[in-house]
């Protein structure tokens, strides 16, 4: 889901650049001492997941977790992927330097959407936890493919075909990031809420409250 150097234009880089710089400022300032450690933790996950790539047709395929770090660092993910994203740049020569920005976007507003969509019921019991859970995994990746094809698009007609293929290329992923974010945000809320932060709060703390 890398964007590469020399195939955006101008316009669209500018752009992605803009809202990354203000994601990013928002989300440092959102951001406390034991938020952090936690976005340390969390693009660590994120900067090895995004590495493993999977050739499907004339695109790559790769886990993105960006579902789950919105969940658990909420705005503080802009930051999060976009140092995840500047390191693979920088050290791998994944994405590039000028499409960091874009790159950012892509994967981070995503993140914060659904986490803000569908937080706050991530915690509840049952099925509608599952539910939201796996929701969250599966439209993140899902909001951030329709974001590349878009960005594709408005660069031009000529990568209408690759932008809608790269949809359809990450539909396994999208089932994937929703299963495997469900199982780690049950795991969570048993054994340490407390690392999902204020977004979603703990079944013992609804509990305490009525």
């Amino acid at each position: 889901m890398h964007i590469s150097e020399g195939v955006l234009s101008a316009p669209v880089l500018l752009a992605g650049a803009a809202v990354a710089a203000g994601g990013v400022a928002y989300g440092l300032k959102r951001m406390d001492g034991e938020a952090t450690v936690s976005a340390a933790l969390v693009t660590s996950a994120f900067f090895v997941a995004s590495l493993i790539h999977l050739n499907i047709g004339p695109a790559s395929v790769h886990l993105v977790l960006n579902g789950l770090v919105g969940l658990v660092l909420g705005w503080a993910a802009f930051p999060a992927i976009f140092t995840g994203l500047l390191l693979q740049a920088l050290l791998f020569q994944y994405g590039g330097l000028t499409t960091l920005g874009v790159n950012t976007v892509v994967m981070a507003a995503p993140a914060v959407g659904v986490s803000l969509l569908l937080g706050p019921l991530v915690s509840r019991n049952g099925r509608v936890g599952m539910a939201a859970s796996f929701g969250c995994g599966f439209l993140a990746v899902l909001f951030s493919s329709l974001l590349l094809a878009a960005a594709l698009v408005f660069t031009g007609e000529n990568f209408t075909v690759i932008a809608w293929a790269s949809v359809v290329g990450n539909t396994p992923v999208m089932v994937v990031e929703g299963i495997f974010t469900a199982f780690v945000i049950s795991f969570l809320l048993r054994v340490y809420p407390e690392l999902l932060g204020g977004l979603i709060r703990a079944p013992e703390e609804k509990k305490e409250d009525r």
